[in-house]
């Protein structure tokens, strides 16, 4: 059984994600200790249990210490199962966080996989449902999964409640990739309020083309409005796109912000695009959300390699897990906050 220490780096709630879902990929069983040892709260919290129970049920996995608090478990998990999975997190935890892990053994299974979640969709400390739909998804397919996501319900904090699917199609031909290049021609974006007058989302868009534009790029953000939430919120996507047509794996930047009480739409916006304009800047195709996402991803295609456009803790993580879990040796030229160029043997 491999050994985790869960208060490795970060010591987060990634690491636990990661090394069960690349534990269910490879049938490795695995024991993590000291989860989230450093946190406030250590241990185990609902999104986290969620994100093993699923994971359990795709993988029949035996796992052992599964409980809210819980800073030990063992995951043993025989075979990948297609069919429809279920995940309600009753809070306003992240269901993007959870699907991200839920992807990665998923592509594997024998047949179409399909997967609904309630929960927080565009919440603090994880990627809103817009990002992972428009810069994860398209790089994902980029290097062959097949994946749809469909937004039903958006869900804020403190409430939750919102509702995504998902279909995976069995991946087939995985093939080493290079991701090194990032192609802008224009900004693309979704602005969001919800039980809330539309003119939030008017603001938040504006302010964020205002910025994009001084920096000599042309935008495009869509407005989204609705009253379904069970409390209210709103936020900001933006992120590039490129005419490049080829088959080439692609690289894909973007930025995002969170409306709170008593917080400025215009400011929601400019962050949105303070963050952007900062990938764009530094011309590398994965952003430092994306560079922890593809870290699973080059453990299970090998010979691979990456640019992004900054090396965080999390991304460190990543590797170390994936290390442990895999039988590949990754490579970093860069140092924390600064750009990076990854390679996996």
């Amino acid at each position: 059984m491999i050994e985790i220490d869960g208060s490795f780096g970060e010591g987060g709630g990634a690491l636990l994600r990661v090394s069960t879902a690349l534990s269910a990929l490879t049938k490795n069983p695995i024991h993590i200790k000291n989860i989230r040892a450093g946190r406030p709260q250590p241990g185990l919290m609902p999104q986290h249990l969620n994100a093993i129970l699923v994971l359990q049920k795709l993988s029949k996995a035996k796992v052992n210490g599964l409980k809210i608090g819980s800073e030990e478990i063992s995951f043993i998990p025989q075979l990948l199962q297609k069919g429809n999975f279920q995940v309600d997190v009753r809070t306003a935890g992240s269901v993007t966080l959870i699907l991200q892990a839920f992807m990665i053994p998923s592509a594997f299974a024998p047949g179409p996989v399909k997967i609904t979640l309630k929960g927080g969709t565009d919440v603090r400390w994880a990627p809103p449902v817009d990002y992972l739909q428009n810069v994860t998804l398209p790089i994902l397919r980029s290097i062959g999964h097949q994946i749809n996501l469909k937004l039903l319900k958006r869900g804020y904090y403190p409430q939750g409640g919102g509702k995504l699917r998902a279909h995976m199609i069995p991946w087939k031909n995985y093939q080493p990739f290079h991701i090194d290049d990032l192609n802008v021609d224009f900004i693309r974006g979704i602005s969001h309020c919800n039980k809330l007058p539309r003119h939030v989302a008017d603001r938040q868009a504006l302010a964020a083309e205002k910025k994009l534009k001084i920096a000599g790029y042309d935008s495009q953000i869509l407005i989204e409005t609705a009253n379904d939430a069970l409390g209210p919120g709103s936020g900001i996507v933006i992120w590039s796109e490129s005419n490049d047509q080829t088959s080439n794996p692609m690289g894909k930047v973007g930025g995002s912000s969170l409306g709170e009480p008593g917080k400025r739409a215009e400011l929601v916006g400019e962050e949105a695009a303070i963050e952007l304009l900062r990938h764009l800047s530094i011309s590398a195709p994965l952003d430092r959300y994306m560079a922890d996402q593809i870290i699973p991803y080059m453990a299970i295609h090998g010979s691979s390699t990456v640019k992004i456009a900054e090396l965080t803790s999390h991304t460190l993580t990543n590797i170390y897990a994936a290390e442990k879990i895999s039988s590949h040796h990754f490579q970093v030229r860069g140092r924390l906050g600064e750009p990076a160029i990854i390679k996996v043997d």
